[in-house]
Order: structure tokens, then sequence, then C-alpha cells
């Protein structure tokens, strides 16, 4: 009796632990192990910047797999977020159209798989939610209709675009850094007065998407009629990286790009040639994604049915850049995040670091970070290298508080390359 007491306490309380580890968090994560292949992006461009124009017909594309298979009942909904990914503590009724949540009806099953799995696809706005006013906004999915079981999140913007942005990149103003940085000055035109733009408005600059980079900046450097400058001396100095590694596995039949090996077992098995320190001399072109993903197939028909999974096994042959951090294999595929999952192990014997994922047949942008364990830093080029003439993309969010207003706005949004200054 005693012990069935006690079986009967450590499944409640392994039940509470997994319900609490389901909490949504303000940023792109996936809550099961099931869930594979989460996609978010403006229909126009595929594997695009989330973000669409308030009041326009522009649609995000949002989906993923469910390696489980059969049908399950997810619901959705989305939340309002402050400029730094807080919740803007708003009512529903006042940042959505329609109702608050509402079920993923659209789904497929696999064919000609060997692993099994449905596909959920979501399109919004749409009739039952449609975002009213710009910022930032969560998107949140979880089954049953209990938003305590958390499935996955994704981050995405909404733009009421009221101000232009003009860019430029440059060489840091650093001598030492010069060949390794790129350094991005931002001139924020407002045509419509700005009372405080010192405590008003924040302007956030990343790097390829990847969150890891964003840099906030709190305040102008010069305040002009009409124009907000952003160009500090040592400010939005971004490392210029790498171009990123890359490899194609369309197809399970035949070795495509960057494949070692291929075989067949239990399940599909990619194993990939092994990579190197990327920190050359110099730098050397390469055309890349800018970390982007793309589901295809060249066996069958249908990339998002038809595309199977397989286990890719990287492999890594480096020295340690230190003796307490851990290196992780990041993109767009996995939302930069830095989980046991795609952190690598070290072989002593082989002396290499190794990790498998289980990914969806397709085209697949790269690169490796390192972690410092004590200061709890992300490096993103003591293995990759960095280099000025790195062709990268960089995102610029403008956002706007009103006074007496009790959210932020996202006035002004810019996508602009290296390759364009």
């Amino acid at each position: 009796m005693i012990k069935s007491g006690i079986l009967l306490f450590l499944c409640l309380f392994s039940l509470q632990f997994v319900q609490a580890q389901q909490e949504f968090t303000y940023d792109n994560q996936v809550y099961s192990p099931y869930i594979k292949t989460v996609q978010l992006y403006n229909t126009q461009k595929e594997q695009s910047i989330p973000e669409l124009t308030l009041g326009s017909s522009e649609k995000l594309s949002f989906s993923f797999d469910d390696l489980r298979g059969g049908s399950k009942n997810y619901w959705y909904t989305v939340e309002h977020c402050t400029y730094d990914w807080k919740s803007s503590g708003l009512s529903v009724l006042d940042y959505l159209d329609g109702m608050n949540e509402d079920r993923i009806i659209d789904y497929a099953y696999s064919s000609k798989t060997l692993q099994k799995f449905t596909h959920y696809t979501l399109t919004f706005p749409n009739d039952q939610i449609k975002p009213r006013i710009s910022g930032n906004y969560l998107l949140k999915v979880y089954e049953d209709g209990d938003p305590k079981k958390a499935v996955c999140s994704q981050r995405f913007y909404i733009v009421d675009q009221q101000v232009n942005i003009k860019s430029e990149v440059t060489p840091s103003n650093e001598v030492s850094l010069r060949t390794s940085n790129q350094k991005i000055n931002i001139t924020v035109v407002h045509p419509n007065p700005i009372q405080n733009p010192y405590q008003d408005v924040k302007l956030v600059l990343m790097q390829n998407g990847n969150p890891l980079t964003a840099k906030l900046n709190a305040k102008p450097t010069y305040v002009k009629p009409g124009s907000l400058i952003y160009n500090e001396l040592d400010g939005n100095d971004f490392k210029g990286s790498n171009e990123f590694r890359k490899f194609d596995f369309r197809s399970l039949r035949y070795k495509a790009e960057h494949v070692q090996d291929l075989f067949t077992d239990s399940t599909n098995n990619i194993l990939l040639f092994t990579d190197v320190n990327g920190s050359a001399v110099r730098y050397t072109q390469q055309i890349d994604e800018n970390g982007a993903f793309f589901i295809r197939n060249q066996d069958n028909r249908d990339n998002d049915t038809d595309s199977d999974y397989g286990r890719v096994q990287f492999t890594l042959n480096v020295a340690a850049p230190g003796t307490n951090g851990d290196i992780y294999v990041v993109g767009r595929f996995n939302n930069y995040t830095l989980t046991d999952e795609n952190k690598l192990t070290y072989n002593t014997s082989k002396k290499r670091f190794y990790t498998n994922l289980f990914l969806k047949q397709g085209l697949y942008d790269y690169q490796y970070v390192w972690k410092d364990k004590t200061t709890g830093n992300v490096d993103t080029t003591v293995l990759e290298g960095s280099f000025f003439e790195t062709e990268n993309n960089y995102q610029a969010f403008v956002y706007y508080r009103r006074p007496g207003s009790r959210w932020d706005e996202l006035i002004g949004y810019s996508l602009f390359s290296t390759i364009q200054h």
C-alpha cells in the first residue's frame, strides 16, 4: 500500500513536472519531441522573416509535422508582445478581431515514407483570427484546447509602416575589427512628429533572422527634424561571421552535396562529411541561404507529405575553444535554439565532436556555435571565422510607444543585405 502510494505520488509529480515544463515562453520553441519541421514565413517568399503589413492581403504560412501520425486536436492563439518579447498585458479584444483561439483543421498524412507523420498547416490572418494592431506577436499552439499542453510557439511581426528606414553598412570603427565586423548605421525618417524619441522609440537590429544576434538601440545617437540617427562609434557593430555551411539530402538514393554516406536500417541515416574549423585566414566566397532551410525531395512528388525523415550525423574536427562550454549546431531549421538535442558530444577515442539530428529531406544551412558555461555568452564566430566580406541579411525593427499608450507599435521594418551597399 505504501509502495502504491509512493508510485502514485511520483506519477502525479512527474505529470506536474511535465506540465510545468510545457508553459509557453515568449520565444521560438518546440515543447514536444514529436513535433518537427516547424515553419513560419510570409507566403510571398518561402522562409522569409514572418512579418506582414497591417491591413494588407499578405498572409503567413505556418506548418509542422507530428511524428506520432494520426490526427490530433490542435488549437492555436496569438498574443501581443512588447518590443523585448514580454506579454503586453492587453485584453484579446484590444489586439484581435474575431475569436481568441481556433482549431487547426488542415492536415495531411505522410505518403511513401519510412517515418510516418501528419503534416499540419495554417494560413493567417484568416476569418477566425485577425490582428488589429501592429507589434510583436507570439503564435501559440496547444493540444486539446488546453494552453497548458504547449506544442510549439513562434514569433511573428505585424508592421504598420509609418517611417522610412535608411541603412548603411561600413567596416567597424575599431581598427582591429575592420576585417571581421560589419557596422550598421540607421536613419529613421518619420513624417509625423515624435514628441520624446529618446524614451518612446526603440530600434532592434538582427542578423539573418537570428535572435542570438539581436541588438537593442534604446536611444538614437542624434535627433534631427524628421529623422532619428543611430550611428554611435561603437554601436551596432556585428561580427560578419562566415557563409553558412550547407548540405543537400533531397534524395535518399544518391549522395549530394556534403553527404558522405547514406544507408537505411530501421530509419534513414545520412552521414555528413567531417567539418573542420571555419576560422580560415582569408574569406572564401560561396553561395548560401543565410541560415534558411527548404523542404524538398527528388524521390517523390509532394514536398510536404512525401519527404521522408532521416538521422543526420554531424561530425566536427576541432579543438574545443574553451575548457568549460558546449558546441551546438544551429540554423533556421531549429530557430537557432541551444538544446540538448543539438548539442555535440566529444568522442575521446576518435577525437571528434558528434551529434545526430532527425531532419526532413531538403536543403539545409547550418553553423556551429560555442556557449561558455561560465559566462553564458554564445560565440557564433569562434568556430566559423568572421569576415567583413560575408554576405548577410539584416532586419531593422522600429517600435514606438505613443504617450499614454499601453503597447509598443511596430512602425517600421526593413530588410537589407550587405551586398546592396
